[in-house]
């Protein structure tokens, strides 16, 4: 049986005040049409216990790292969100599909997203270092991103101002995730009078897109 964590950075968790999360119902829904075996992990960031990397997060990771320390050695802090950092890691390595839901905010992301991918770079489980430079550990994952924009960044003078989707899509990669091309529902906010032909456009492409990466077998 193959997994799929769907993965939600919105304060709003209800599916009908939240376009992305209607979109990302749209491509859950027609993923289970082609797997229906498949089981789906849910992963709200706004109602999980995610560690920041703080002072006691970063000397952690030197200590243990380059400094000679072992994990006992590690203050109860320092120790405690060691261990929830990897255990987010573990629970979130163990998919074969991701699927990414979040609105474009100032330009980037909600900032608990790049918080909970913080807690994914972890040397010698997520990425390592080879003589090429680091190297992805996370190869043959399928993931993808669903954004919801309030303005236009696909064409015009804002495609260089959107950083949200851009630094996803490259932390992933890094990471050795082999993605998809986003789905994206903008111009909301421009053109209230088209939502309704924004937001259709958009659930289709997320439905192909989910039939698609159904189709594809992974393999880790």
């Amino acid at each position: 049986m193959s997994k799929l964590l769907y993965i939600t950075a919105n304060p709003k968790n209800d599916i009908s005040r939240s376009k992305g999360l209607q979109i990302g119902e749209a491509f859950l829904e027609e993923f289970k049409n082609v797997q229906p075996d498949v089981e789906i992990e849910h992963m709200h960031l706004y109602s999980m216990d995610i560690p920041e990397i703080d002072m006691d997060l970063l000397y952690a990771r030197a200590k243990l790292s380059f400094m000679g320390y072992t994990k006992e050695q590690l203050s109860e802090d320092e120790r405690t969100k060691l261990e929830k950092m990897h255990a987010l890691a573990d629970r979130f390595i163990d998919a074969d599909y991701y699927v990414f839901v979040t609105p474009i905010w100032n330009l980037g992301a909600p900032a608990i997203l790049k918080s909970f991918m913080d807690c994914l770079f972890i040397a010698g489980k997520t990425f390592t270092y080879s003589e090429h430079g680091a190297e992805g550990l996370l190869t043959g994952r399928k993931a993808i991103h669903i954004q919801t924009r309030g303005g236009i960044y696909s064409t015009g003078r804002m495609v260089d101002f959107e950083m949200g989707d851009r630094y996803l899509s490259k932390a992933l990669e890094f990471l050795g995730f082999d993605l998809m091309e986003t789905v994206y529902a903008e111009g909301m906010d421009h053109f209230p009078k088209q939502i309704p032909e924004i937001m259709d456009k958009a659930k289709k492409q997320a439905a192909e897109a989910a039939r698609e990466m159904a189709k594809e077998t992974v393999t880790l």
